[in-house]
């Protein structure tokens, strides 16, 4: 038997099923391919439904009670972070003049940095300029 009469016999029976026998095979089929999806990366399927939850959760609107018991949390976490933000720029502005590192010094030395670039650079094309020259 060829691969052509498989095919044939296959699409025969096929014919032949009722819409109940087609929906039960076609479930089937696809609960096959989904658990050797599954099988083969959960993680990729637990990180969508997360996506999938969390795309749910943000269309449903918020109740009075989630609004209740998520605000005190929402202030804390938010005062939290902002005297983490405040203890890290002080901390950070204080090590820097410690070192005597000002906004002043910082644009001086990128001044005389960018400086000698551009110095660094017109020597080269000066000398690429004396060394044609002196080719020809």
């Amino acid at each position: 038997m060829t691969e052509q009469d498989t095919d044939q016999e296959q699409t025969n029976t096929q014919a032949r099923e009722t819409p109940r026998q087609r929906a039960i095979r076609a479930y089937g089929d696809a609960r096959g391919r989904a658990t050797d999806t599954l099988g083969q990366a959960p993680l990729l399927a637990l990180a969508g439904g997360i996506a999938a939850g969390a795309l749910i959760a943000a269309l449903l609107p918020r109740t009075e009670a989630e609004t209740r018991l998520v605000k005190p949390t929402a202030k804390r976490v938010k005062n939290t972070a902002k005297a983490a933000l405040d203890a890290a720029r002080d901390t950070g502005s204080q090590r820097l003049d410690e070192l005597g590192i000002s906004r002043e010094k910082g644009e001086a030395t990128i001044r005389n940095l960018l400086e000698g670039l551009t110095d660094a650079a017109k020597a080269s094309a000066d000398a690429a300029v004396a060394a044609v020259r002196n080719q020809g």
